[in-house]
């Protein structure tokens, strides 16, 4: 028989920071994350605990299962996307920063690249720790199976890994510089900063203005943040909020139409390689509080 309420609710607060971790990097989308693990204590709760020999397998085995089901018809919706999608942006306080890499935003986007099955078995095996007898029981294949899927994903996953990872101190550094210099108009630091080869994507959903396309170079970027700040007319907006988001560098801004919007920065041997602006609200909706923090 279930367990009772309070009982379902003490062995599960534990594992739901794992299980959110898990959901959020299978979907890149931190309510659609927060929906799955609710639903997965639902079924926890409606199960008998006697028959669970490892609470934490279980748990992953239901939030994995139920991420599968939401990617099928999320690739649908993001093939109609409009302009670059990005995940949803995770604040991330240096002091409370996880170690490795499975919150950086180049992961993730590689993630996004995967199969489904192989975003999941990558995610199981190698962040979470599973064994591919618990992968493959996860997934209903044969361990053998998921070990292929696994190296797939590994293969793809290696070439989008920064060779070195940037200095807290100099990703704040940078992450200052190029705030004022883009805001400012300032082309001079801008060529110091940003590489040839840099790419920007601009992820406004279609409901803010936003590039269509990603930019690549700096003759085309750095002409999207000059625009940017000619029609500001030079005014750097309030930040709300400065430090990693996403594992990489960056900074929250509060723009002249009153919403939030973030910018990441991927930097590599001391240039800015990669800029991923958020300005989509729907991605965003989380970060009112810091609007409203200024605003008081």
């Amino acid at each position: 028989m279930p367990p009772p309420e309070d009982a379902a609710a003490d062995r599960f607060q534990p594992l739901r920071p794992g299980l959110i971790r898990l959901a959020y990097r299978m979907l890149g989308s931190m309510a659609e994350a927060e929906d799955v693990v609710q639903e997965a204590y639902i079924r926890w709760h409606q199960t008998d605990p006697s028959t669970i020999r490892e609470p934490g397998a279980f748990l992953s085995k239901i939030v994995t299962r139920l991420c599968l089901d939401i990617l099928k018809s999320a690739r649908v919706r993001r093939e109609t996307y409009i302009g670059p999608w990005l995940p949803e942006p995770v604040l991330e306080p240096e002091t409370e920063a996880e170690t490795g890499e499975d919150l950086s935003l180049t992961l993730m986007l590689a993630l996004e690249r995967l199969s489904p099955l192989e975003r999941a078995a990558f995610l199981l095996h190698d962040v979470f720790g599973l064994g591919f007898d618990e992968v493959a029981a996860t997934l209903d294949r044969e361990p053998a199976a998921c070990r292929q899927l696994a190296a797939r994903a590994r293969k793809n996953v290696r070439a989008a890994r920064p060779r070195y990872a940037v200095a807290q101190e100099e990703g704040r550094r940078m992450a200052e510089a190029f705030f004022a210099a883009s805001r400012s108009g300032d082309l001079t630091t801008l060529r110091t900063l940003l590489a040839e080869n840099v790419v920007a994507y601009t992820d406004g959903g279609g409901i803010r203005n936003a590039a269509l396309n990603p930019l690549s170079g700096f003759r085309r970027v750095s002409s999207l943040f000059l625009g940017v700040a000619r029609k500001s007319s030079f005014q750097a907006p309030p930040i709300l909020y400065k430090g990693l988001i996403n594992g990489l560098p960056g900074f929250v801004t509060l723009e002249q139409d009153g919403l939030p919007q973030t910018t990441a920065l991927d930097i590599q041997d001391g240039r800015i390689v990669g800029i991923y602006v958020v300005r989509n609200p729907e991605k965003l909706r989380h970060l009112s509080v810091l609007a409203e923090k200024n605003d008081a």
